[in-house]
């Protein structure tokens, strides 16, 4: 009962908005280029329906790629740098000089670098520059919070750096690593979508491009459409990556425990 409620009230609230939204607009006669209706939004994303999808997937490709190559970058230094403190002094802070470095600042040098001609490539590297960050600290802050005592009694037995690494610290860094799967997965698709605006006419099909085209020709409401993909599928991925979360932390982490009444 709990569980309906709380996907009943986001959606009969986002309902009222949009029937708020879809009256004010009639009611006080906003151009449509200024600020279109959520019916005209709809027809337009009918009426775009075949190229709107084509663009998504398009940018759909490049997040998934992007996500898919920090998380091998993010996972493999973190394990590193939980077997060597010296690698982690000595690489660690390039890592955060790379978090804060924006990354409309090193796009165009990146497509400039990789070249136009492997476009995709490009958009796949900042995407995955952006989602880095978040997997790697997360993920060597699990490695470093398994209990220590589990550690102890592991090398008491005779275990190896690579079984402790395998039967203690990577479940205990399991929940931090699906936690910043969560953060990435949205930071991959804004990388994505940057790297799109960068890239510019001619050579990006995503959603961003989408966006800025519609809004050179003033079509409002295609531009609305745009938008709105590019927010379902940031809510996808999050939902998709929770959904992950749960089935492998259901039956043994307390934070996906249901609490006893």
């Amino acid at each position: 009962m709990k569980r309906a409620a709380s996907l009943l009230l986001p959606l009969l609230l986002g309902l009222a908005l949009l029937g708020l939204w879809e009256g004010v607009v009639a009611v006080r006669h906003i151009p449509p280029y200024v600020l279109p209706a959520p019916s005209a939004i709809a027809r337009a994303l009918i009426a775009n329906f075949a190229s709107l999808m084509l663009s998504l997937l398009s940018t759909l490709t490049v997040t998934l790629e992007g996500f898919a190559a920090a998380l091998v970058a993010g996972v493999g230094l973190a394990i590193a740098f939980s077997q060597s403190r010296t690698l982690e002094r000595m690489l660690y802070p390039y890592a955060v000089v790379l978090q804060v470095t924006p990354v409309v600042a090193i796009a165009p040098l990146i497509l400039i670098w990789v070249g136009f001609e492997r476009i995709d490539l490009a958009l796949a590297l900042i995407a995955a520059l952006v989602a880095f960050f978040p997997i790697l600290s997360n993920t060597t802050l699990g490695l470093k919070s398994a209990d220590f005592h589990l550690i102890d009694l592991m090398r008491l037995y005779g275990a190896s750096r690579w079984q402790i690494l395998w039967r203690v610290r990577l479940p205990s860094a399991l929940p931090y690593l699906l936690g910043a799967m969560k953060i990435a997965g949205g930071l991959s698709l804004i990388g994505a979508v940057v790297a799109e605006f960068v890239a510019g006419s001619g050579t990006a099909t995503g959603l961003a491009w989408r966006i800025v085209e519609a809004g050179n020709r003033l079509e409002i409401a295609t531009l609305f459409a745009a938008l709105l993909l590019l927010a379902l599928l940031g809510i996808a991925l999050f939902a998709g990556f929770s959904l992950l979360e749960w089935a492998l932390l259901r039956r043994w982490h307390e934070s996906a425990l249901r609490p006893q009444p």
